[in-house]
């Protein structure tokens, strides 16, 4: 397989983002049910195609990581959030989210944010380690902040300096 080639998500990006996000949903990020039909659209007001980094391998779409502003305050205006990172069972293992963090981190420094921020359910082992193995640290939780399938969950708070 070849290497992920991150860019920019575009509006025809949209049903293959859908599609990616509804097929890789989880307990172990979601904090939503599973997506049932009708299926809202993907991109909306609050989050577009410039919120979004996508993934391709061999010219197909496998992954996205959406990155925002975690709040609309002006004072808050140097932090970005990772807000979502889907990979399609397909390409797991490959690097593909790994180089979408990257890629993350690349567009957050271009935009001028000095700090990026992201939360994680603390049972999701193998996405805590990818942003501990990129820089991230903990550095809050929120204890059994999610009831979710009958367990109660922390969320994890992790962040790093650009």
């Amino acid at each position: 397989m070849s290497v992920p080639r991150i860019r920019h998500a575009t509006l025809d990006d949209e049903e293959t983002l859908a599609r990616i996000d509804r097929r890789t949903w989880s307990p172990l990020h979601a904090v939503q049910p599973r997506p049932q039909p009708p299926y809202p659209p993907f991109y909306t007001e609050r989050f577009g195609p410039r919120d979004h980094l996508v993934a391709e391998l061999d010219g197909n779409v496998v992954g996205f990581i959406r990155l925002s502003f975690p709040t609309s305050l002006a004072c808050n205006a140097h932090v970005r959030q990772i807000q979502g990172l889907a990979v399609a069972e397909e390409a797991r293992g490959t690097g593909v989210g790994r180089a979408l963090l990257r890629g993350a981190l690349e567009e957050a420094r271009r935009q001028g944010a000095r700090r990026i921020s992201l939360r994680v359910l603390a049972h999701n082992t193998p996405a805590r380690g990818l942003y501990e193995s990129e820089g991230f640290v903990v550095e809050g939780i929120l204890p059994e902040e999610f009831l979710l399938e009958g367990e109660y969950v922390d969320d994890v708070l992790m962040g790093r300096t650009l």
